[in-house]
Parts: C-alpha cells; structure tokens; sequence
C-alpha cells in the first residue's frame, strides 16, 4: 500500500497568496520552484519549500494591486534524478494547473536552485512568459557535456541571479547558458551577488527586491528600475555579469 500511494503522489499547488477571493480577478501568477537534490525519489523536504515561501509572500504582496497569486509548487520527488528531470515535469504540470484555476494569465516562473534549473528548462510552456532563476543548479560533467537547452527561453523574458561564492553550482555554468540564451533571446541579463553562497543569505533583501523589480515589470509592464534596464540592454558580458548593488531595492527610482 506504502508503494502505491508513492507511485501515486502526485505534484500539487501549496494554499493561493495575494489576490485572491471570489471579488478579485487573477492577472497573473507565479509560481515559485524549490530547491532539492540531485537523485531521490522520496518526499521533497518540507524545507526547501519554506525556503521560498517568503519571497512568494513579498511578490504577492508587491502585486497584490495588479492581481498576483503566488503558489509554492510542491513536487512529487525530492530530487532532479537524471534524464527524467522531475521537476521540469511538475512545473508543466503546475503551469497547465494555473491555465486550468485562472484561466489565460501569464505566468513567472521562479525558482532556487534546483528549482532555478526546473524554472529555465519549463520555460516552453504556453502560459509562461517570465523567468526568474536564483543561484540556479547544474551538475558540472552535465553543463560541460551536454548543456541544457535555451530555445524554449525565446520570447520570455529571463533573469538570472548568481552568487560569486556558490559552493554547490559554480556560477560560471549559469553564465554559460545566460550567454547562450542571450544569443537568440536580447530578454535575458544576469546579476551576479558578490561574495554570496548558493542560499543567497548574505544579500537576501537585495536579492528579493531584485525578484519583485523583475516580475512586476515584465508579468505587468511597471518598467524595470535601472540597472535592470541596463543589464538587459548590455550586450554580453556586461549584462550578464552586472553586479548586484548593496542596499538595491531601498531607494528604487524606476
């Protein structure tokens, strides 16, 4: 019984954050990706995904007034596990749940770590026109053998943020895809937090400020604060190698 209840599981929405109630019209979503581990087939860590709760409180709260919901993803797996790619497959599956709830409403997807990876590989899918991806995780011999892929980025507008201190994915290996998907795609740019590991703690504020920047003027068209506007407009390296200024988000001029 314990196995086919494993087999089973499915993925699933955690409770809806900002607009919500029968007197509020949804204009968009995000859904917000864990981290996890490489290989495993057991439950996600409850964890991983109270890491990014708070950043989808302060989006849902940021666009409240545009008519956000924010929805933790939880996966089926705890871990990425290969080719099969677990969580690429529940963030589609989020992504049609979404269309299935709201109706025709784009779509950010914002991920950490495994969940950044998971956010950029389910880009494609229809309802997704925005991409937020922290600290995100690829395993060495993968990037250096078989890179992943970056058409599904076009038409989508990506962010990238990388601490310079990542212990567990060198954020050269992100640099690498941001410059490849910024070939074919001008709507991609890439900070980099200095001094920073792969939980981004250090420069947390700024990085969720960088977050809600990002996602409110691409899923409603709010413009972008500046150095946003330049990262995207700097062709390569620069604008996917901009810094992440101390105290961004505290006097914000857009």
């Amino acid at each position: 019984m314990a196995q086919r209840t494993l087999r089973e599981r499915g993925a699933r929405l955690g409770r809806p954050m900002g607009a919500t109630g029968a007197e509020r019209t949804v204009h968009g979503v995000v859904l917000l990706l864990p981290g996890g581990v490489a290989e495993g087939t057991g439950r996600p860590s409850r964890l991983a995904a109270a890491a990014v709760r708070p950043l989808a409180r302060r989006l849902a709260r940021a666009g409240a007034g545009e008519g956000l919901v924010a929805h933790v993803v939880h996966y089926r797996h705890r871990g990425w596990n290969g080719e099969a790619a677990h969580p690429v497959a529940d963030a589609h599956w989020a992504a049609d749940e979404v269309v299935r709830r709201y109706g025709d409403v784009p779509v950010c997807l914002a991920g950490h770590g495994m969940g950044g990876r998971a956010a950029l590989r389910a880009a494609g899918h229809p309802a997704v026109t925005t991409v937020i991806a922290l600290a995100p995780w690829f395993p060495d011999a993968e990037a250096a053998l078989d890179p992943d892929p970056v058409k599904q980025l076009i038409g989508r507008q990506v962010l990238i943020a990388h601490g310079t201190d990542d212990e567990r994915s060198h954020p050269d290996l992100s640099y690498r895809l941001a410059e490849r998907a910024k070939k074919i795609n001008r709507e991609v740019c890439r900070f980099e937090v200095h001094s920073d590991r792969h939980g981004l703690h250090e420069h947390r504020s700024e990085v969720r400020a960088l977050a809600e920047d990002f996602l409110l003027g691409s899923l409603f068209a709010r413009g972008f604060s500046r150095p946003v506007t330049d990262a995207l407009a700097a062709p390569p390296p620069l604008g996917l190698r901009m810094p992440l200024a101390t105290g961004f988000g505290s006097t914000l001029r857009r």
